[in-house]
């Protein structure tokens, strides 16, 4: 097994592990990350005002959830698969999907008063999430080309 391939592997395992953990606090924990996350009269905020705006966002948060852990699963799954081309069209469509989701923090979230502190952390997330994946490219190119 080549370094690429097991670099690959590694990659995907962990952010497999990422996601599927995310996932998982954000539908079974949702209250407790929000403290973490942000200060108590944020985290209020974020929850709704009435009963039934409540009973939305945690919906609508579990189900993100349920995606980022289905996410997390596929990624698990991803990390057997030995095709070279497959592995680097993966690995690029991962660093697009980081790379969009950073401009989406600072186009519109940094907008949001209540997320508007936020936004920078979860950047730089988005941007070393990223790199991880260039620097397989990388790796897997120098091994390609040597």
């Amino acid at each position: 097994m080549s370094s690429s391939a097991s670099g690959f592997s590694s990659i995907c395992f962990l952010h497999s592990a990422i996601a599927t953990t995310c996932g998982a606090l954000m539908m079974f924990y949702l209250d407790e990350l929000a403290l973490i996350g942000h200060d108590p009269e944020t985290a209020a905020k974020l929850q709704g005002s009435t009963p039934h705006d409540r009973l939305l966002v945690r919906t609508s948060d579990s189900f993100a959830g349920l995606l980022l852990f289905a996410i997390g699963f596929l990624l698990f799954m991803v990390a057997f698969v030995r095709d070279h081309d497959f592995q680097a069209f993966f690995a690029k469509g991962c660093v697009l999907l980081h790379l969009s989701m950073a401009m989406w923090r600072v186009w519109f979230e940094r907008r949001l008063e209540d997320l508007s502190g936020d936004w920078p952390r979860q950047v730089v997330g988005d941007f070393v999430l990223s790199l991880s994946w260039v620097l397989f490219l990388v790796c897997s190119w120098r091994e390609k080309y040597d």
